[in-house]
């Protein structure tokens, strides 16, 4: 079943919870179906990686983990505030996002 999503790829988000509330990112990865986003530097995880190929180096990395899309909050790019966010059809047809602290179209 797929959760709802407020997000998409390549938005402006904050975290609203958790431990790295108040980071700021940019969206990489919307997963739908598991109600999760991957956001850029936030919720960092240790990954141990061996060596699958000749002369590669293994050794320990730094990777984004998977947060809920209920934790992060889209960023206005018109007031740069983290604002909810609501969904109205224009005069033409077409269905767009809009900020629901200035009233500004985001798509």
């Amino acid at each position: 079943m797929y959760k709802k999503v407020n997000v998409k790829k390549d938005d402006q988000v904050m975290v609203i919870s958790g431990k790295d509330k108040g980071k700021k990112g940019k969206v990489l990865v919307v997963s739908p179906k598991e109600g999760k986003v991957i956001v850029e530097g936030v919720n960092m995880a240790t990954k141990h990686t061996k060596p699958r190929a000749q002369g590669q180096t293994g050794g320990i990395i730094k990777q984004e983990s998977p947060i809920y899309a209920s934790k992060v909050m889209l960023i206005c790019p018109k007031c740069g505030k983290a604002a909810r966010t609501g969904k109205k059809i224009l005069d033409d047809g077409n269905k767009v996002r809009y900020c629901k602290k200035c009233l500004e179209t985001l798509d």
